[in-house]
């Protein structure tokens, strides 16, 4: 599929970060689709400053701190403190610590780290087709579709495999607020790839339920447990609840179920409120303005339908 050209481009590995000779180049995810550019990160400290800071979101963080491990060990930086800093960057993304802890097990028994990166890039790609594979099979001859956030490569390959098979769907996007992931990559992959797609306010997704357009909603996971709680951008709680009400559907994909774990045990990232005064650099809310910004919605397991991983739906 990487190599597909109509992959969209967002998704690609050398726009989501790249090295060349001993820097990390990191696609500001940010600025996109209107403009290109990249931030430079020289070690691990500072591809993990920039994925807290959200120069890259959902897929994006694993891709970097893969590449930012692959850039330290050619540096001959200290590895087990890259680990340490990256797997802290964004607490909630429990596949990219989970991920980065089995490289650095491997690592200590003896194989290449270039070989275990390589590896692992070319596992996920694999994933994501396996599970978009299920996840098309789920979508119907003329579904509407509701997402949330940006959901990557298993809800968008889904979404134009189904396409392919000739299916008609249409998909209803969401902004996406404070950084409008919804309306900056997601409408934007989903045209490039020729599916058919509208942009909306994150306050309408209830409205399209409600006038029966909407077949399934279908998400990205942060974060999912075995007893079918899910993690993921804040906004999918008030999806789930109106879609259970309006007896919709509600699947999330997966790409690791976070097992032996519990509700309990979710971190979950409260950002600054500071992020939602502004879009976009421009204010809309006056300096003095209390604001607050919880990152993240759980979603409890009644509310969902299935968790779709390359093992099936759970």
């Amino acid at each position: 599929m990487q190599g597909d050209a109509l992959y969209p481009p967002f998704l690609k590995h050398s726009w989501i970060s790249r090295i060349e000779g001993d820097v990390l180049y990191v696609t500001d995810r940010r600025k996109l689709p209107s403009v290109h550019e990249e931030v430079i990160c020289r070690n691990a400290e500072e591809a993990a400053s920039a994925i807290k800071a959200m120069v890259t979101q959902g897929g994006g963080p694993l891709e970097v701190a893969l590449n930012a491990m692959l850039l330290a060990s050619r540096k001959g930086e200290d590895l087990e403190k890259a680990v340490l800093v990256l797997s802290s960057s964004r607490p909630t993304n429990t596949t990219m610590k989970r991920t980065l802890a089995a490289i650095m097990e491997r690592y200590r028994a003896g194989e290449e780290m270039e070989e275990l990166i390589h590896s692992a890039f070319n596992y996920y790609d694999e994933l994501y087709d396996a599970v978009s594979d299920i996840g098309a099979s789920l979508i119907e001859d003329g579904d509407g579709i509701i997402t949330r956030c940006f959901p990557e490569h298993t809800f968008l390959l889904s979404v134009r495999k189904a396409v392919l098979s000739g299916k008609a769907v249409h998909v209803y996007v969401p902004e996406t607020r404070p950084y409008l992931q919804g309306a900056r990559l997601t409408e934007p992959s989903l045209r490039a790839m020729g599916i058919s797609c509208s942009l909306i306010t994150d306050a309408m997704n209830a409205h399209f339920m409600a006038e029966g357009r909407i077949a399934k909603v279908m998400t990205a996971s942060d974060l999912a447990l075995s007893d079918r709680t899910v993690v993921n951008k804040v906004g999918t709680l008030s999806d789930a609840v109106a879609a259970r009400y309006y007896g919709i559907p509600y699947y999330a994909f997966s790409l690791s179920i976070d097992k032996g774990r519990t509700r309990k045990d979710i971190v979950m990232e409260e950002r600054s409120g500071e992020e939602v005064k502004s879009i976009g650099g421009s204010m809309i809310a006056e300096k003095e303005t209390d604001a607050l910004y919880p990152a993240f919605d759980i979603i409890p397991p009644e509310l969902v339908s299935g968790i779709i991983t390359k093992d099936g739906v759970i």
